[in-house]
Protein backbone atom coordinates (compact mmCIF):
# COMPACT_ATOMS: atom_id res chain seq x y z
CA UNK A 1 0.00 0.00 0.00
CA UNK A 2 1.40 3.39 -1.00
CA UNK A 3 1.36 5.39 2.25
CA UNK A 4 2.38 8.55 0.40
CA UNK A 5 -1.04 8.53 -1.33
CA UNK A 6 -3.31 8.06 1.70
CA UNK A 7 -6.76 6.56 1.45
CA UNK A 8 -8.87 7.62 4.42
CA UNK A 9 -12.52 7.20 5.33
CA UNK A 10 -15.31 8.18 7.63
CA UNK A 11 -17.94 5.56 8.29
CA UNK A 12 -20.96 7.09 10.06
CA UNK A 13 -24.02 5.09 11.04
CA UNK A 14 -27.31 6.57 9.73
CA UNK A 15 -28.95 6.31 13.15
CA UNK A 16 -29.16 10.05 13.88
CA UNK A 17 -28.40 13.49 12.49
CA UNK A 18 -24.83 14.32 11.45
CA UNK A 19 -23.08 15.21 14.72
CA UNK A 20 -20.49 17.99 14.83
CA UNK A 21 -18.00 15.41 16.13
CA UNK A 22 -18.50 13.24 13.05
CA UNK A 23 -18.31 16.34 10.86
CA UNK A 24 -15.02 17.36 12.52
CA UNK A 25 -13.62 13.86 11.92
CA UNK A 26 -14.73 14.06 8.28
CA UNK A 27 -13.10 17.47 7.95
CA UNK A 28 -9.76 16.27 9.36
CA UNK A 29 -9.82 13.28 6.99
CA UNK A 30 -10.65 15.62 4.12
CA UNK A 31 -7.83 18.04 4.97
CA UNK A 32 -5.37 15.16 5.27
CA UNK A 33 -6.11 13.93 1.77
CA UNK A 34 -6.00 17.45 0.33
CA UNK A 35 -2.61 17.97 1.96
CA UNK A 36 -1.12 14.72 0.62
CA UNK A 37 -3.09 14.15 -2.57
CA UNK A 38 -5.00 11.15 -1.27
CA UNK A 39 -8.56 9.82 -1.50
CA UNK A 40 -11.38 10.51 0.95
CA UNK A 41 -14.00 7.76 1.22
CA UNK A 42 -17.49 8.00 2.73
CA UNK A 43 -18.81 4.62 3.85
CA UNK A 44 -22.22 4.10 5.44
CA UNK A 45 -22.26 1.59 8.29
CA UNK A 46 -25.93 0.63 8.24
CA UNK A 47 -25.86 -2.89 9.67
CA UNK A 48 -27.91 -1.72 12.67
CA UNK A 49 -31.13 -2.36 10.76
CA UNK A 50 -33.44 -1.41 13.62
CA UNK A 51 -32.01 2.09 14.10
CA UNK A 52 -30.72 2.95 10.62
CA UNK A 53 -32.90 5.28 8.60
CA UNK A 54 -32.56 6.69 5.08
CA UNK A 55 -33.51 10.16 6.34
CA UNK A 56 -30.37 10.18 8.49
CA UNK A 57 -28.27 8.96 5.59
CA UNK A 58 -29.62 11.88 3.55
CA UNK A 59 -28.81 14.23 6.45
CA UNK A 60 -25.19 12.98 6.43
CA UNK A 61 -24.86 13.59 2.69
CA UNK A 62 -26.45 17.05 2.87
CA UNK A 63 -24.51 18.11 5.96
CA UNK A 64 -21.13 17.22 4.45
CA UNK A 65 -22.08 18.85 1.16
CA UNK A 66 -23.17 22.04 2.95
CA UNK A 67 -19.84 22.18 4.80
CA UNK A 68 -17.96 21.79 1.53
CA UNK A 69 -16.58 18.33 2.41
CA UNK A 70 -16.99 16.34 -0.80
CA UNK A 71 -15.96 12.66 -0.67
CA UNK A 72 -13.98 11.25 -3.58
CA UNK A 73 -15.77 7.91 -3.24
CA UNK A 74 -19.05 7.03 -1.58
CA UNK A 75 -22.66 5.94 -2.06
CA UNK A 76 -23.44 9.04 -4.15
CA UNK A 77 -20.10 9.31 -5.95
CA UNK A 78 -19.47 5.61 -6.59
CA UNK A 79 -15.91 4.40 -6.94
CA UNK A 80 -13.69 1.38 -7.62
CA UNK A 81 -14.59 -0.33 -4.31
CA UNK A 82 -18.38 0.03 -4.48
CA UNK A 83 -20.79 -0.60 -2.93
CA UNK A 84 -20.20 1.83 -0.05
CA UNK A 85 -23.05 0.69 2.23
CA UNK A 86 -22.38 -2.23 4.56
CA UNK A 87 -25.80 -3.79 3.97
CA UNK A 88 -24.87 -4.15 0.30
CA UNK A 89 -21.59 -5.93 1.10
CA UNK A 90 -22.72 -9.04 3.00
CA UNK A 91 -21.23 -11.42 0.41
CA UNK A 92 -17.81 -9.92 1.17
CA UNK A 93 -17.97 -10.50 4.93
CA UNK A 94 -19.17 -14.09 4.61
CA UNK A 95 -15.97 -15.36 2.98
CA UNK A 96 -13.78 -13.80 5.68
CA UNK A 97 -15.96 -15.20 8.46
CA UNK A 98 -15.87 -18.68 6.95
CA UNK A 99 -12.07 -18.51 6.77
CA UNK A 100 -11.77 -17.49 10.45
CA UNK A 101 -14.12 -20.27 11.50
CA UNK A 102 -12.25 -22.84 9.41
CA UNK A 103 -8.93 -21.78 10.98
CA UNK A 104 -10.33 -21.94 14.51
CA UNK A 105 -9.81 -18.21 15.04
CA UNK A 106 -13.54 -17.60 15.44
CA UNK A 107 -16.22 -19.87 16.89
CA UNK A 108 -19.96 -20.27 17.38
CA UNK A 109 -21.34 -19.17 20.76
CA UNK A 110 -24.65 -20.77 21.82
CA UNK A 111 -25.25 -18.90 25.06
CA UNK A 112 -28.72 -17.41 25.33
CA UNK A 113 -29.20 -13.69 25.85
CA UNK A 114 -30.49 -14.44 29.37
CA UNK A 115 -27.36 -16.40 30.23
CA UNK A 116 -25.11 -13.61 28.99
CA UNK A 117 -27.02 -10.98 30.96
CA UNK A 118 -26.85 -13.07 34.13
CA UNK A 119 -23.11 -13.50 33.64
CA UNK A 120 -22.68 -9.76 33.16
CA UNK A 121 -24.72 -8.95 36.28
CA UNK A 122 -22.65 -11.42 38.30
CA UNK A 123 -19.38 -9.88 37.14
CA UNK A 124 -20.60 -6.39 37.97
CA UNK A 125 -21.71 -7.50 41.41
CA UNK A 126 -18.29 -9.07 42.00
CA UNK A 127 -16.69 -5.84 40.72
CA UNK A 128 -14.85 -7.73 37.99
CA UNK A 129 -14.39 -6.63 34.35
CA UNK A 130 -17.45 -7.39 32.24
CA UNK A 131 -15.66 -9.79 29.89
CA UNK A 132 -17.04 -12.94 28.32
CA UNK A 133 -14.48 -15.74 28.10
CA UNK A 134 -16.64 -18.24 26.25
CA UNK A 135 -16.66 -21.94 27.08
CA UNK A 136 -17.65 -22.72 23.48
CA UNK A 137 -14.25 -21.53 22.20
CA UNK A 138 -12.89 -25.08 22.69
CA UNK A 139 -15.82 -26.92 21.07
CA UNK A 140 -14.94 -29.03 18.05
CA UNK A 141 -15.63 -26.87 14.94
CA UNK A 142 -17.51 -29.67 13.16
CA UNK A 143 -19.69 -30.32 16.19
CA UNK A 144 -20.38 -26.59 16.52
CA UNK A 145 -21.32 -26.33 12.83
CA UNK A 146 -23.82 -29.18 13.27
CA UNK A 147 -25.25 -27.55 16.42
CA UNK A 148 -26.13 -24.41 14.44
CA UNK A 149 -28.84 -26.48 12.74
CA UNK A 150 -30.70 -27.04 16.01
CA UNK A 151 -29.70 -23.91 17.91
CA UNK A 152 -30.15 -21.09 15.38
CA UNK A 153 -29.81 -18.28 17.96
CA UNK A 154 -26.03 -18.49 17.95
CA UNK A 155 -23.58 -15.64 17.44
CA UNK A 156 -20.01 -15.78 16.16
CA UNK A 157 -17.20 -14.67 18.46
CA UNK A 158 -13.51 -13.98 17.92
CA UNK A 159 -11.19 -16.29 19.84
CA UNK A 160 -9.12 -13.64 21.58
CA UNK A 161 -5.58 -14.88 22.29
CA UNK A 162 -4.66 -14.84 25.99
CA UNK A 163 -1.70 -12.93 27.42
CA UNK A 164 -1.13 -10.95 24.25
CA UNK A 165 0.05 -7.31 24.31
CA UNK A 166 -1.35 -5.22 21.45
CA UNK A 167 0.89 -2.22 20.81
CA UNK A 168 0.25 0.29 18.08
CA UNK A 169 1.57 3.72 17.21
CA UNK A 170 -1.05 6.44 17.23
CA UNK A 171 0.02 9.38 15.03
CA UNK A 172 -1.42 11.81 17.59
CA UNK A 173 -0.84 10.01 20.89
CA UNK A 174 2.32 7.99 20.33
CA UNK A 175 2.61 4.32 21.34
CA UNK A 176 -0.51 2.81 22.89
CA UNK A 177 -0.63 -0.61 24.58
CA UNK A 178 -3.54 -2.91 25.47
CA UNK A 179 -3.66 -6.38 27.00
CA UNK A 180 -5.78 -8.95 25.18
CA UNK A 181 -6.86 -10.27 28.58
CA UNK A 182 -9.05 -7.16 28.95
CA UNK A 183 -10.99 -7.80 25.74
CA UNK A 184 -12.72 -11.15 26.20
CA UNK A 185 -14.10 -13.21 23.33
CA UNK A 186 -15.95 -10.41 21.60
CA UNK A 187 -18.79 -10.94 19.12
CA UNK A 188 -18.13 -10.33 15.44
CA UNK A 189 -21.33 -11.54 13.72
CA UNK A 190 -24.94 -12.40 14.51
CA UNK A 191 -25.00 -14.94 11.69
CA UNK A 192 -22.62 -15.97 8.95
CA UNK A 193 -24.10 -13.26 6.70
CA UNK A 194 -24.89 -10.66 9.40
CA UNK A 195 -21.59 -9.06 10.53
CA UNK A 196 -21.27 -6.80 13.54
CA UNK A 197 -19.35 -3.53 13.70
CA UNK A 198 -15.88 -4.69 14.77
CA UNK A 199 -15.64 -7.31 12.06
CA UNK A 200 -17.27 -5.37 9.23
CA UNK A 201 -15.12 -2.28 9.73
CA UNK A 202 -11.87 -4.28 9.49
CA UNK A 203 -12.97 -6.09 6.33
CA UNK A 204 -14.21 -2.89 4.73
CA UNK A 205 -10.97 -1.05 5.49
CA UNK A 206 -9.05 -3.85 3.78
CA UNK A 207 -11.39 -4.15 0.81
CA UNK A 208 -11.31 -0.39 0.26
CA UNK A 209 -7.53 -0.19 0.76
CA UNK A 210 -7.77 2.29 3.64
CA UNK A 211 -4.28 3.35 4.71
CA UNK A 212 -5.11 5.70 7.59
CA UNK A 213 -7.95 5.51 10.11
CA UNK A 214 -8.54 9.00 11.52
CA UNK A 215 -11.39 8.90 14.02
CA UNK A 216 -12.50 10.08 17.45
CA UNK A 217 -10.82 9.22 20.72
CA UNK A 218 -13.94 7.31 21.79
CA UNK A 219 -12.90 4.60 19.29
CA UNK A 220 -9.46 4.05 20.80
CA UNK A 221 -10.65 1.09 22.90
CA UNK A 222 -11.89 -0.57 19.68
CA UNK A 223 -8.52 -0.37 18.00
CA UNK A 224 -6.91 -3.42 19.69
CA UNK A 225 -9.88 -5.55 18.62
CA UNK A 226 -9.51 -4.32 15.05
CA UNK A 227 -5.76 -5.00 15.06
CA UNK A 228 -6.29 -8.54 16.39
CA UNK A 229 -8.87 -9.22 13.68
CA UNK A 230 -6.62 -7.82 10.94
CA UNK A 231 -3.70 -9.92 12.12
CA UNK A 232 -5.89 -13.04 12.37
CA UNK A 233 -6.99 -12.53 8.75
CA UNK A 234 -3.41 -11.70 7.72
CA UNK A 235 -4.42 -8.22 6.58
CA UNK A 236 -2.26 -5.07 6.69
CA UNK A 237 -2.96 -2.87 9.72
CA UNK A 238 -3.71 0.77 8.80
CA UNK A 239 -2.10 3.72 10.55
CA UNK A 240 -4.27 5.12 13.36
CA UNK A 241 -4.89 8.64 14.61
CA UNK A 242 -7.44 9.27 17.35
CA UNK A 243 -8.81 12.80 17.54
CA UNK A 244 -9.55 14.49 20.88
CA UNK A 245 -13.12 14.51 22.13
CA UNK A 246 -15.22 17.62 21.63
CA UNK A 247 -16.19 18.99 25.03
CA UNK A 248 -18.76 21.44 26.30
CA UNK A 249 -17.78 24.53 28.33
CA UNK A 250 -17.90 22.41 31.52
CA UNK A 251 -15.32 20.04 29.96
CA UNK A 252 -17.75 17.12 29.79
CA UNK A 253 -18.42 15.41 26.46
CA UNK A 254 -20.48 17.65 24.18
CA UNK A 255 -24.15 16.73 24.42
CA UNK A 256 -27.63 18.15 23.94
CA UNK A 257 -27.54 19.78 27.36
CA UNK A 258 -24.80 22.09 26.04
CA UNK A 259 -26.99 23.17 23.11
CA UNK A 260 -27.01 22.21 19.44
CA UNK A 261 -24.93 19.16 18.49
CA UNK A 262 -25.90 18.45 14.88
CA UNK A 263 -24.67 20.19 11.75
CA UNK A 264 -28.28 20.73 10.64
CA UNK A 265 -29.04 22.71 13.81
CA UNK A 266 -26.16 25.09 13.17
CA UNK A 267 -27.20 25.49 9.56
CA UNK A 268 -30.77 26.29 10.62
CA UNK A 269 -29.48 28.77 13.21
CA UNK A 270 -27.86 30.84 10.48
CA UNK A 271 -24.20 29.88 10.58
CA UNK A 272 -22.29 30.03 7.29
CA UNK A 273 -20.68 26.82 6.03
CA UNK A 274 -17.32 28.55 5.53
CA UNK A 275 -17.33 29.72 9.16
CA UNK A 276 -18.33 26.28 10.42
CA UNK A 277 -15.58 24.66 8.32
CA UNK A 278 -12.98 27.10 9.69
CA UNK A 279 -14.20 26.68 13.29
CA UNK A 280 -14.26 22.86 13.20
CA UNK A 281 -10.79 22.76 11.63
CA UNK A 282 -9.38 24.59 14.67
CA UNK A 283 -11.27 22.36 17.12
CA UNK A 284 -8.35 20.35 18.45
CA UNK A 285 -5.74 21.50 15.95
CA UNK A 286 -3.82 24.74 15.67
CA UNK A 287 -1.39 25.64 12.89
CA UNK A 288 0.43 28.07 15.17
CA UNK A 289 0.45 31.85 15.14
CA UNK A 290 -2.39 34.28 15.84
CA UNK A 291 -4.31 33.91 12.59
CA UNK A 292 -7.78 32.42 13.05
CA UNK A 293 -9.56 33.07 9.75
CA UNK A 294 -8.39 30.67 7.03
CA UNK A 295 -9.52 29.64 3.58
CA UNK A 296 -10.02 25.94 2.89
CA UNK A 297 -6.86 25.94 0.78
CA UNK A 298 -4.82 27.51 3.58
CA UNK A 299 -6.12 24.95 6.08
CA UNK A 300 -5.27 22.05 3.75
CA UNK A 301 -1.74 23.35 3.17
CA UNK A 302 -1.09 23.83 6.89
CA UNK A 303 -2.81 20.71 8.23
CA UNK A 304 -0.81 18.16 10.19
CA UNK A 305 -2.03 15.26 12.32
CA UNK A 306 1.15 15.55 14.40
CA UNK A 307 -0.07 18.97 15.63
CA UNK A 308 -3.51 17.75 16.68
CA UNK A 309 -3.82 18.11 20.46
CA UNK A 310 -4.28 15.09 22.75
CA UNK A 311 -6.59 16.75 25.28
CA UNK A 312 -10.26 17.47 24.67
CA UNK A 313 -11.29 20.44 22.51
CA UNK A 314 -13.80 22.93 23.96
CA UNK A 315 -16.69 23.81 21.64
CA UNK A 316 -16.71 27.57 22.26
CA UNK A 317 -19.96 28.98 20.84
CA UNK A 318 -18.82 32.53 21.59
CA UNK A 319 -15.82 32.04 19.32
CA UNK A 320 -18.01 30.45 16.64
CA UNK A 321 -20.34 33.46 16.78
CA UNK A 322 -17.39 35.83 16.40
CA UNK A 323 -15.99 33.84 13.49
CA UNK A 324 -19.37 33.64 11.78
CA UNK A 325 -19.71 37.39 12.12
CA UNK A 326 -16.36 37.87 10.42
CA UNK A 327 -17.49 35.74 7.47
CA UNK A 328 -20.81 37.61 7.31
CA UNK A 329 -18.96 40.93 7.04
CA UNK A 330 -16.77 39.58 4.25
CA UNK A 331 -19.84 38.89 2.07
CA UNK A 332 -21.10 41.30 -0.55
CA UNK A 333 -24.43 42.87 0.39
CA UNK A 334 -26.09 41.17 -2.58
CA UNK A 335 -24.90 37.68 -1.61
CA UNK A 336 -25.69 38.23 2.06
CA UNK A 337 -29.22 39.37 1.21
CA UNK A 338 -29.82 36.11 -0.63
CA UNK A 339 -28.51 34.13 2.34
CA UNK A 340 -30.73 36.09 4.74
CA UNK A 341 -33.95 35.54 2.79
CA UNK A 342 -35.06 32.38 4.69
CA UNK A 343 -34.59 34.22 7.99
CA UNK A 344 -36.62 37.38 7.30
CA UNK A 345 -40.12 37.61 8.76
CA UNK A 346 -43.04 36.63 6.52
CA UNK A 347 -43.88 40.32 6.01
CA UNK A 348 -40.58 40.80 4.18
CA UNK A 349 -41.94 38.93 1.15
CA UNK A 350 -44.02 42.01 0.35
CA UNK A 351 -40.93 44.18 -0.08
CA UNK A 352 -38.71 44.50 -3.13
CA UNK A 353 -35.11 43.27 -3.26
CA UNK A 354 -33.61 46.77 -3.23
CA UNK A 355 -35.40 47.55 0.05
CA UNK A 356 -34.15 44.31 1.61
CA UNK A 357 -30.57 45.01 0.48
CA UNK A 358 -30.64 48.35 2.33
CA UNK A 359 -31.75 46.59 5.51
CA UNK A 360 -29.06 43.92 5.19
CA UNK A 361 -26.38 46.55 4.55
CA UNK A 362 -27.49 48.32 7.74
CA UNK A 363 -27.34 45.16 9.87
CA UNK A 364 -24.29 43.50 8.29
CA UNK A 365 -21.76 45.08 10.70
CA UNK A 366 -23.71 43.75 13.70
CA UNK A 367 -24.87 40.28 12.68
CA UNK A 368 -23.37 37.19 14.28
CA UNK A 369 -25.86 34.73 12.77
CA UNK A 370 -28.18 35.01 9.78
CA UNK A 371 -31.11 34.05 12.00
CA UNK A 372 -30.76 37.34 13.91
CA UNK A 373 -31.90 39.32 10.86
CA UNK A 374 -35.59 38.52 11.43
CA UNK A 375 -35.97 39.80 14.98
CA UNK A 376 -33.56 42.69 14.48
CA UNK A 377 -35.41 44.09 11.46
CA UNK A 378 -39.09 43.28 12.03
CA UNK A 379 -39.90 46.99 12.49
CA UNK A 380 -39.01 47.62 8.84
CA UNK A 381 -41.97 45.49 7.75
CA UNK A 382 -44.67 46.38 10.28
CA UNK A 383 -45.46 49.05 12.83
CA UNK A 384 -43.52 48.50 16.05
CA UNK A 385 -45.27 47.51 19.27
CA UNK A 386 -43.94 48.96 22.53
CA UNK A 387 -44.99 50.55 25.81
CA UNK A 388 -45.20 54.34 25.70
CA UNK A 389 -42.93 54.59 28.72
CA UNK A 390 -40.04 53.43 26.50
CA UNK A 391 -40.16 56.83 24.75
CA UNK A 392 -38.98 58.57 27.91
CA UNK A 393 -35.38 59.83 27.90
CA UNK A 394 -34.10 60.02 31.48
CA UNK A 395 -36.41 62.33 33.44
CA UNK A 396 -38.34 63.87 30.54
CA UNK A 397 -41.97 64.69 31.28
CA UNK A 398 -44.81 63.54 29.06
CA UNK A 399 -45.13 67.06 27.72
CA UNK A 400 -41.41 67.26 26.93
CA UNK A 401 -41.61 63.96 25.04
CA UNK A 402 -44.61 65.20 23.04
CA UNK A 403 -42.82 68.45 22.28
CA UNK A 404 -39.72 66.55 21.08
CA UNK A 405 -41.83 64.32 18.85
CA UNK A 406 -43.71 67.32 17.47
CA UNK A 407 -40.40 69.02 16.69
CA UNK A 408 -39.20 65.85 14.98
CA UNK A 409 -42.41 65.66 12.95
CA UNK A 410 -41.95 69.20 11.67
CA UNK A 411 -38.38 68.44 10.61
CA UNK A 412 -39.53 65.31 8.77
CA UNK A 413 -42.37 67.14 7.05
CA UNK A 414 -39.81 69.23 5.26
CA UNK A 415 -37.75 66.28 4.02
CA UNK A 416 -38.08 64.64 0.63
CA UNK A 417 -39.11 60.99 0.37
CA UNK A 418 -35.69 60.08 -1.04
CA UNK A 419 -33.72 61.90 1.64
CA UNK A 420 -30.43 60.26 2.62
CA UNK A 421 -28.93 59.62 6.03
CA UNK A 422 -26.71 62.67 5.59
CA UNK A 423 -29.74 64.84 4.81
CA UNK A 424 -31.50 63.77 8.01
CA UNK A 425 -28.33 64.25 10.06
CA UNK A 426 -27.80 67.80 8.81
CA UNK A 427 -31.42 68.79 9.35
CA UNK A 428 -31.61 67.37 12.88
CA UNK A 429 -28.20 68.49 14.10
CA UNK A 430 -28.78 71.98 12.77
CA UNK A 431 -32.05 72.04 14.71
CA UNK A 432 -30.53 70.63 17.91
CA UNK A 433 -27.53 72.93 17.90
CA UNK A 434 -26.04 72.96 21.41
CA UNK A 435 -29.14 71.30 22.88
CA UNK A 436 -29.60 67.83 24.37
CA UNK A 437 -29.31 65.31 21.53
CA UNK A 438 -30.75 62.47 23.58
CA UNK A 439 -33.93 64.37 24.37
CA UNK A 440 -34.74 64.54 20.65
CA UNK A 441 -33.12 61.39 19.24
CA UNK A 442 -34.13 58.82 21.90
CA UNK A 443 -37.91 59.31 21.48
CA UNK A 444 -37.38 59.41 17.71
CA UNK A 445 -35.51 56.09 17.60
CA UNK A 446 -38.03 54.35 19.84
CA UNK A 447 -40.90 55.71 17.75
CA UNK A 448 -39.27 54.28 14.62
CA UNK A 449 -38.29 50.86 16.01
CA UNK A 450 -40.02 50.20 19.32
CA UNK A 451 -36.66 48.91 20.63
CA UNK A 452 -34.22 49.93 23.37
CA UNK A 453 -31.29 49.15 21.07
CA UNK A 454 -31.15 49.49 17.30
CA UNK A 455 -29.10 51.18 14.58
CA UNK A 456 -29.16 54.98 14.54
CA UNK A 457 -32.39 56.81 13.63
CA UNK A 458 -30.93 58.51 10.55
CA UNK A 459 -29.97 55.21 8.89
CA UNK A 460 -33.44 53.84 9.73
CA UNK A 461 -35.25 56.89 8.32
CA UNK A 462 -33.26 56.65 5.09
CA UNK A 463 -34.70 53.15 4.57
CA UNK A 464 -38.23 53.79 5.88
CA UNK A 465 -38.55 57.10 4.06
CA UNK A 466 -39.79 60.41 5.47
CA UNK A 467 -43.50 59.62 5.05
CA UNK A 468 -43.42 56.29 6.95
CA UNK A 469 -41.13 57.81 9.59
CA UNK A 470 -43.57 60.71 10.11
CA UNK A 471 -46.45 58.23 10.42
CA UNK A 472 -44.61 56.49 13.27
CA UNK A 473 -43.90 59.80 15.01
CA UNK A 474 -47.63 60.59 15.02
CA UNK A 475 -48.42 57.13 16.42
CA UNK A 476 -45.85 57.67 19.18
CA UNK A 477 -47.51 60.99 20.09
CA UNK A 478 -50.85 59.20 20.32
CA UNK A 479 -49.30 56.51 22.53
CA UNK A 480 -47.92 59.17 24.91
CA UNK A 481 -51.44 60.49 25.52
CA UNK A 482 -52.20 57.19 27.29
CA UNK A 483 -49.09 57.08 29.47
Amino acid sequence: MDMSMPRVRIAPSPTGHLHVGTARAALFNYLYTKKYGGVFVLRIEDTDLERSDKKYEKDIFEGLRWLGIEPDEGPEQGGPYAPYRQTERTHTYKKYLEKLLAQGKAFYCFHSQRELEEEKDGLLEAKRPSLHMCEYRTMDPQEAAMLTETKPDYIIRFKTPAGHDIIFHDIIRGDVSFSSDLLGDFSIAKKIDVPLYHFAVVVDDEEMKISHVIRGEDHIANTPKHILLAEAMELPVPAYAHLPLILGPDRSKLSKRHGATSVAEYREAGYLPEAMFNFLALLGWNPGGDQEIFSKEELANLFSLEHVQKSGAIFDTTKLDWMNGEYIRAKSVGELTGLCMPFFSADASQKNHAYLKKIVALEQPRLKKLSEIGERTEYFFRLPEYEGELLRWKTMTNQEIDTALEHTGKLLAGMGEDALKSDFEKSFFDAIGEGNKGALLWPLRVALTGKKASPGPFEIMEILGAEESLKRIRLAQEKMRHV
